[in-house]
């Protein structure tokens, strides 16, 4: 019992450290890319980013300004664990922002702050999703609300809420590239985080249907070191049944067995498509 409590503080802690360093990141793909070149990140950064150019308030400030609100709701809503966390990271990156926002920007080409700050933002997001904590802004309301109606998802109310802030931004700054270019570092934001959680080597799912499938199998185990799993199933319209493979390779892998497969049956039907993650012998390992 006191071993499972001393290593749920030692996992709270190092959750702290990921959201104070993931804090870090984001700021500086904000201070040093994308608010010297007027580029919005979405969210309460994206708001703060037209308050700083309008009327001169530090962008930290304003991000915890527009945060208050949301950590009273967030207290009793999503329990003291999330909330705590979220403080951390929302102070954290106001903090953050305002120290590395003194220094000079990194680049004053749009088009490569626009691709390095998304990039960059979205390592700094991973980690403190990784984490279980929050910065604030889109994704505490999604959550929240969320609480309010399961039903709501949270991925469509950040993106709404996204979609019309990089609006305003365009609107205020009266240039529809600022816009066009925040959309970009947004999708790359997203794409850093499905790498960071998904990793880089993604796999493929392949399924075939063959008469000859013991020499198709043999011949895949032999020659690309892969396991293959037979499924029974029945053809619905030919009523016959019959045993389906399936195996999970790796893109290299891929064409070696698609010929393999077409070699010994020219008439085999092959299925592939992508596998999001996978897990076991051969593959990844969850820790």
């Amino acid at each position: 019992m006191h071993t499972k409590i001393y290593n749920e503080k030692i996992e709270y802690c190092i959750e702290i450290i990921e959201t104070i360093i993931g804090s870090a990141i984001i700021a500086i793909a904000v201070s040093l890319l994308l608010l010297p070149n007027q580029l919005s990140s979405g969210g309460f950064t994206g708001i703060a980013t037209v308050i700083y150019y309008l009327f001169k308030v530090p962008m930290g400030t304003t991000i915890i300004l527009l945060n208050i609100p949301l950590f009273l709701v967030a207290i009793y809503k999503l329990g003291k664990g999330f909330f705590c966390k979220t403080i951390l990271g929302t102070i954290s990156l106001s903090v953050f922002i305002d120290i590395l926002d003194r220094l000079q920007p990194l680049t004053d080409d749009r088009f490569l702050s626009c691709i390095y700050g998304g990039v960059i933002l979205g390592i700094g997001t991973s980690i403190i999703l990784k984490a279980g904590s929050s910065t604030g802004g889109t994704d505490l309301v999604s959550n929240i609300v969320r609480k309010y109606n399961s039903n709501i998802k949270m991925g469509q109310v950040i993106i709404i809420m996204d979609i019309v802030i990089i609006g305003i931004n365009v609107l205020v700054f009266k240039q529809l590239e600022i816009g066009l270019y925040s959309a970009i570092a947004m999708y790359l934001e997203g794409k850093m985080i499905d790498i960071v959680f998904e990793g880089i080597y993604f796999s493929k799912l392949m399924i075939i249907i063959s008469e000859k499938n013991k020499e198709i199998s043999d011949m895949i185990e032999k020659n690309v070191d892969r396991g293959i799993t037979g499924l029974y199933g029945k053809g619905m319209y030919t009523k016959q049944d019959k045993l389906i493979l399936m195996c999970v390779a790796s893109r290299k892998d891929v064409v070696k067995i698609k010929k393999i497969s077409q070699k010994i049956d020219d008439k085999c039907f092959i299925i592939i498509s992508n596998a999001r993650e996978v897990y076991g012998e051969g593959f990844k390992v969850d820790k």
